[in-house]
């Protein structure tokens, strides 16, 4: 095993730059690596080689002549698989989309691709970015690094588990109600939801439009920093895409890890504790509110009622755009096309190709929210989410005219086993109950390790929120908490392969 699979990517782009080490060196430990462990872990859904290789060669190259792109250029990343790819399959997890090669780039891939990351492949997800597991993909689930027999969280657990199993210092994921931080929380990886339009959601296959974003996945505060600056700002091709700069992240990170956390005003989320949340996440989320007032913060608890409606709006918000954005796999154009026997109509293809490449849990969020859509149910049930929705926005705008950013668990329990919760989607659904509220206020989120469940080993995440395009906040307070706390993720600690 090379030890360089086991820097930062900070670290990584400092040896580049230095000289120390070369893209080609550090893009083939990390395969080496994935070939060693990932029949394991089964982090990546598609591996590419030759593609990482030869793209490394190419910063190698740049480096040679002092032509860096970007101060990551050489430092490889693995992609989500719900981010278009041109030349490498985009599944979503699903096999109605088994095969499908797109013919252009998400955006966020653009961006990665010209700045110089290698990209390593494809990750797993549940399918369609329907789950809190990665037990929903259609090509089997992803396991949890630290223990095999766990979740690594969901839908993207792919990306978290490939950087948790150090398979790559980087990943992009998507957060749709949580699915970038609740994995972050339960492999001890630090996930971000950056402020809703703050990063191109173009050649992001939606799940929920209102809802979804994109943003990194890494093992430090810094790394998520760097990361994010490169894939944030405007996107013309994005109709929902913010035109305030994405700047400042890495000087923020920078500053919080100078431990100084003097002047903020930090709100514990009165709705988002106790009943219902396991004694060891309280613990160790307690002793991180403690870090933060040591580090000087002024820590109040700050009530913002309408959080607990958050879940039930939510999964009427996002079946219902479900619903309308899956409409569109209908075998006529691409994908899966089943053709059942005899004289079949259009329509008898359809249904056969949705039955035969939609999976059970996509098939139940499809069906609930054409109902919460349908005639004489819209007000009752869609209508009254919406409401519910602004309640929560609204009570953000409170809460943050008192604390500069608040504070909550990111998961209710540490990586529970696999197959525990898939007879219940409702207990799957509660996984989620801290994260949603910022998707559907549009809010950024960061969830940053908070050390070991003294029950069972495993990490436990603690979740940080701030204003809308106030993601600096996110990172200054971040970087200090992780500095005090201390790496809590080593490979030494990790069940798969050393």
């Amino acid at each position: 095993m090379s030890e360089l699979i086991l820097k930062t990517a900070a670290q990584l782009a400092d040896a580049l730059a230095a000289g120390e080490t070369t893209s080609v060196e550090l893009t083939q430990a990390h395969l080496d690596r994935i070939a060693a462990v990932d029949g394991d872990v089964h982090a990546f859904l598609h591996i590419d080689a030759e593609g990482a290789l030869s793209q490394a060669a190419a910063s190698d190259a740049r480096r040679a002549n002092g032509d860096a792109l970007h101060a990551l250029d050489g430092v490889p990343i693995a992609v989500k698989d719900v981010l278009t790819t041109t030349g490498l399959p985009t599944t979503c997890g699903s096999k109605i989309l088994e095969g499908w090669v797109p013919p252009y780039d998400a955006t966020v891939v653009k961006k990665i691709k010209n700045a110089g990351l290698p990209i390593l492949g494809k990750t797993n997800m549940d399918e369609f970015a329907m789950g809190s597991s990665t037990e929903h993909s259609a090509y089997g689930p992803t396991k949890n690094p630290w223990k095999l027999d766990r979740i690594p969280g969901g839908s993207g657990g792919g990306s978290a588990a490939a950087v948790a199993a150090f398979e790559a210092p980087l990943a992009l994921g998507t957060d749709t109600g949580g699915s970038i931080r609740q994995p972050g929380a339960v492999t001890g990886t630090v996930g971000v939801k950056p402020t809703y339009g703050s990063v191109s959601r173009y050649g992001l296959v939606a799940l929920a439009n209102s809802l979804d974003q994109v943003g990194p996945v890494t093992r430090t505060v810094l790394d998520s920093a760097l990361l994010h600056e490169l894939i944030g700002g405007h996107d013309p091709l994005d109709s929902t895409s913010t035109t305030t700069p994405v700047t400042g992240l890495v000087d923020a990170a920078r500053a919080g890890g100078t431990g100084d956390l003097k002047g903020v005003k930090v709100g514990v989320i009165k709705e988002l504790a106790g009943e219902g949340w396991a004694p060891d996440v309280m613990a160790k989320f307690n002793e991180s509110v403690d870090i933060l007032t040591k580090l000087g913060a002024d820590v109040v608890e700050v009530s913002t009622p309408s959080f607990q409606h958050a879940m039930a709006a939510y999964y009427l918000i996002l079946p219902a755009e479900c619903s309308s954005n899956l409409a569109k796999f209908d075998a006529m154009r691409y994908g899966l096309r089943v053709t059942p026997d005899g004289d079949p109509s259009a329509e008898d293809v359809m249904k056969a190709s949705r039955d035969a490449g939609f999976g059970d849990e996509v098939k139940r969020r499809i069906i609930l929210g054409t109902y919460a859509l349908s005639s004489g149910y819209y007000d009752a049930y869609y209508g009254q989410a919406q409401k519910i929705r602004t309640l929560i926005i609204e009570d953000f705008k409170k809460a943050f005219e008192q604390v500069d950013v608040l504070v909550s668990p990111t998961s209710p329990s540490t990586a529970f086993p696999l197959g525990a919760k898939l007879d219940d989607p409702l207990a799957m659904y509660m996984q989620d109950l801290a994260t949603i509220p910022a998707n559907l206020a549009g809010t950024p989120g960061i969830s940053v390790p908070a050390g070991v469940s003294d029950v069972d080993g495993l990490p436990v995440g603690v979740q940080l929120l701030a204003p809308v395009l106030e993601d600096a906040r996110l990172y200054r307070v971040g970087a200090a908490l992780e500095g005090a706390i201390g790496p809590v993720l080593s490979i030494d600690k990790l069940e798969v392969a050393r």
